[in-house]
């Protein structure tokens, strides 16, 4: 296999990954938000469509790990450079396989695990037990009890707040309008932090806790007053028209839009990453801690992300949205907003999260909030069986793709 044949090859599967990517991370945020009906498929697929290419495009890192969570170390590849890209691609197209799948079953799968599976795989046929971070794989491992544990617990304290405060009280739609300065001022204090530690951290701002905290402040009291302008000058508005949920609705699509550009800036290097890997080890034939990424490489994750969302994100938009369990605009925001809080806790805290499976549990959360017979059970449990099924399958498939790529050099 020649190195121009290779490149074909990694920039092939690199958008195959960005296009599973938006088959499955993107269509698994937005899945709230469609099922509660604050947007309709064909409106998140635009919105998010155009904040996910926004956020990969824009922010999405032009500097990148060599390989990504430091799952493997790169020194181990020295003396033979071509090795690791041949094992980055394996790793790129065996997690790519294993979300398209995933997707075809609808069932929210990590992207991360499944690149961490991959690449831990291959770590270990080329340099044994020892080449693999068993702490930074131990970490993954506890993050499938610890994220659905923590956002499901935070979404259904969420809820039940909003249900005494709000859905419960003799009148449920001025309660809304009484809370929803407060609620917007709140969202926008929590998704900003989360923009600033999550969504831009490839900008490398380097904000003291203060400042963001400072600029999380002032954008919310920037919303509580618009809102509150907003709802004195029209209290019979399009708002109104639709009740307490029709609060619930409007800040569900703001949510949604924040998470999208969000997620584009984070996760489009999960696909970019390994391809800008590959590219630079067969430029340089040396292997680096970090390799520059070309703004055309963000431009095909980004393209492959919004064409995996519109082509067929319908599946586990269709899972999150509505067959775990029955959601509404205010039911999707609470899981929205306690999945935001919860990762953006747990990063400051260092806990290993997922942000899938933390708004997987989020949306359990809520449905338990109203009982266990408000959950389908057997949804839940075959999500679960997903999730123990990324790391070894990934692996696997990574190790009989490197193979078959030796075999054909």
């Amino acid at each position: 296999m020649t190195p121009q044949i290779l490149l074909w090859l990694a920039g092939i599967v690199g958008l195959y990954m960005a296009w599973n990517i938006g088959a499955n991370d993107v269509a698994n945020a937005m899945g709230t938000s469609v099922g509660s009906r604050a947007l309709t498929l064909r409106q998140a697929v635009v919105l998010a469509g155009l904040l996910e290419f926004a956020g990969a495009v824009l922010v999405g890192g032009y500097v990148t790990d060599t390989v990504r969570n430091g799952i493997v170390a790169p020194t181990i590849f020295t003396d033979e450079p071509m090795q690791l890209a041949y094992g980055m691609t394996a790793a790129l197209a065996a997690a790519a396989i294993w979300l398209n799948l995933a997707t075809v079953l609808g069932w929210p799968v990590s992207t991360t695990h499944s690149i961490v599976g991959a690449l831990a795989g291959f770590g270990i046929i080329v340099g044994g037990l020892g080449a693999v971070n068993w702490g930074t794989l131990g970490k993954v491992v506890s993050s499938w009890v610890i994220s659905p544990l923590i956002g499901g617990l935070t979404s259904f304290l969420v809820y039940m707040l909003i249900r005494k405060r709000v859905m419960e009280t003799a009148d449920p739609t001025a309660a809304a309008h009484r809370h929803a300065p407060m609620l917007v001022a709140g969202m926008m204090f929590i998704l900003t932090l989360s923009m600033l530690f999550k969504g831009l951290k490839n900008l490398h701002l380097h904000l003291l806790w203060w400042q963001s905290s400072g600029m999380a402040l002032a954008l919310a009291l920037l919303g509580h007053l618009v809102t509150k302008l907003v709802l004195r000058r029209s209290p019979h508005g399009p708002v109104s028209q639709h009740g307490e949920e029709g609060v619930f609705r409007h800040l569900q699509v703001a949510s949604a839009a924040f998470v999208a550009f969000a997620h584009g800036a984070n996760d489009v290097a999960n696909a970019v990453g390994p391809m800008a890997a590959v590219f630079a080890i067969v430029d340089t034939r040396s292997v680096g801690q970090c390799v520059p990424v070309s703004p055309w490489i963000l431009l095909v994750g980004g393209t492959g992300i919004v064409i995996g969302l519109a082509t067929y994100g319908y599946k586990v938009i269709a899972t999150v949205g509505s067959r775990i369990t029955e959601v509404t605009p205010s039911r999707g925001f609470a899981a929205e907003i306690s999945a935001a809080i919860t990762v953006l806790v747990g990063s400051k805290l260092g806990l290993p999260l997922s942000t899938t499976h933390t708004l997987v549990g989020a949306v359990v959360g809520v449905g338990f909030a109203r009982g266990m017979s408000a959950l389908n059970l057997g949804v839940i449990r075959s999500i679960i069986a997903s999730w123990l099924l990324t790391i070894p399958f990934a692996a696997g498939v990574c190790i009989g793709l490197y193979y078959l790529l030796l075999a054909l050099v």
